[in-house]
């Protein structure tokens, strides 16, 4: 392992995007790009409590989960933040998102909605125990998604209507507490694990393939660089 980048207030939701590893720093309200040599860029600030976590829409503009104001932003083509859709009606705070190639994104916290491009919002899952990292699956037919209380990644089958159906638990994380996730190009999972100081690979089914040892919490993981 080697340190890209110190200083920083909460780095989080990490995501690799243009060539860059992007990540919301919460200490900043930033959200910032790094390249492999760790070269920093700040790209946008968001005058909210916490920008949360990010993801793009097909045409290539950023989204940003304003989790303890319910809100989703949407970044503008003259760089400004508005709102892309009021949450607050489904629950008081959300936490991670992740947009499909339809560009509906999937936003969770203790529930999970489905936010069509238009900003309609709708409830697609309930009952999440701390809904924390999400993933699609290439196909952009399984969604799977970290419960870190529930110590477990689970898994929906997504329809053509981003509905959510086949709730089923993907891997029992045995006693982690997984927070980001991300794929692999084997269709393994990464979980960061907070309180057990690791990043974890595991296979759908729950056989752990790799650990990461860190020495301290681990909140986010993601894949990146030129070779994945």
């Amino acid at each position: 392992m080697r340190t890209l980048l110190d200083g920083l207030g909460f780095p989080e939701s990490p995501r690799w995007h243009d060539d860059r590893l992007w990540f919301c720093n919460w200490g900043t309200q930033e959200i910032v790009a790094l390249d492999a040599a760790g070269n920093a860029e700040v790209m946008a600030h968001v005058p909210t409590t916490l920008p949360y976590s990010i993801d793009w829409l097909p045409d290539g503009r950023l989204l940003v989960v304003s989790g303890q104001e319910a809100l989703l932003l949407r970044e503008d083509a003259d760089g400004s933040l508005v709102p892309h859709a009021d949450l607050s009606e489904f629950a008081p705070v959300f936490n991670e998102i992740v947009v499909d190639e339809r560009g509906t994104a999937f936003v969770n916290g203790t529930n999970l909605v489905a936010v069509s491009p238009d900003g309609t919002v709708r409830e697609v899952a309930d009952g999440l125990e701390f809904g924390n990292g999400m993933a699609l699956t290439p196909d952009g037919r399984t969604l799977i998604v970290a419960e870190s209380h529930g110590r477990r990644l689970s898994a929906f089958d997504v329809g053509a209507d981003s509905s959510l159906t086949s709730r089923r638990v993907w891997a029992d994380c045995d006693g982690g507490s997984p927070d980001g996730i991300c794929l692999d190009d084997t269709g393994a999972a990464w979980y960061a694990d907070v309180p057990n100081r690791r990043c974890v690979r595991v296979r759908e089914g729950g056989a752990v393939l790799d650990v990461v040892e860190v020495d301290r919490g681990c909140f986010a993981c993601m894949l990146g660089g030129p070779d994945g």
